[in-house]
């Protein structure tokens, strides 16, 4: 079942989203070669109930096992695409590191993803990045009443792989509210007029898991982490949105992020 969100229900998520982009910029703030990825999700985590929330994934469960995840966030680095563990990696320069976060309060989660450089990282690399990241604004502008979810579907795979990349097709993005994932499944590969149409008061997470190889993924014998087969890293930028009419109504937001990473790279180096 597809739940609409009255308007206040809206706005509520909209302000666990703001608790969610200061979140991921304070997690950004230390994002440097030598970090350990457990540092990372202490600062979530401490954060998030800091602001008289609760972090959406710690303890969730949805892994083949049943194994609750153990982190406030998920953190994917290289290769990993997505749902890898908080641990005691130590960041080196070059990584990239994807983070994954949801904010639970009043009854309703938000969710969002954005992947940082780790010092200096290769063109190559950050291209990546910087394709993935306009992919889910390309997913984004077919957002409107109306509309079908294999429109947002086919605009991203349409955009990612011009640029000879590929989409991966085992996850997905999804509905949001109550439930931290609810229906309907949103895809990042597909076809133009197929799929749910879209309707206001629709609340989606739309989430471009892009590869710079081959779109094949394997599951680690945690039973969460998600890498490319071909060990080529993958990127992953995450906005929650609502349908409204004739637009997206982003409710998530990247701005405290991207104000550290001017700070840290200038204004012109942002991707």
């Amino acid at each position: 079942m597809i739940f609409l969100k009255t308007q206040a229900e809206i706005e509520i998520i909209r302000q666990n989203a703001q608790i969610l982009g200061k979140t991921h910029a304070e997690v950004a703030k230390w994002i440097e070669p030598g970090v350990k990825t457990a540092k990372l999700n202490q600062i979530a985590e401490e954060y998030i109930r800091d602001n008289h929330a609760i972090p959406s994934f710690k303890g969730y469960e949805i892994s083949k096992d049943n194994v609750p995840f153990p982190g406030a966030l998920c953190i994917s680095v290289n290769e990993q695409v997505v749902h890898g563990f908080p641990n005691e990696y130590e960041l080196r320069e070059g990584d990239i590191i994807s983070i994954d976060c949801g904010v639970y309060k009043d009854g309703f989660h938000s969710d969002s993803a954005y992947t940082y450089p780790v010092g200096e990282v290769s063109a190559e690399v950050m291209k990546l990045l910087e394709i993935t990241k306009q992919s889910l604004y390309k997913g984004i502008e077919q957002v409107r009443f109306g509309a079908r979810i294999g429109d947002i579907s086919y605009a991203i795979q349409k955009y990612v792989e011009s640029f000879g990349y590929s989409v991966v097709r085992e996850l997905v993005g999804h509905g949001v509210g109550k439930s931290l994932h609810e229906k309907p499944e949103v895809p990042n590969h597909g076809k133009r007029g197929k799929g749910v149409m879209l309707k206001n008061g629709m609340v989606i997470a739309i989430e471009p898991m892009i590869n710079m190889g081959k779109k094949e993924v394997v599951q680690e014998r945690d039973g969460w982490t998600i890498r490319t087969a071909d060990r080529k890293p993958s990127a992953h930028f995450e906005h929650t949105v609502a349908v409204n009419g004739n637009k997206a109504d982003i409710l998530t937001t990247f701005a405290y992020i991207e104000e550290v990473l001017e700070k840290r790279y200038g204004k012109a180096n942002i991707y």
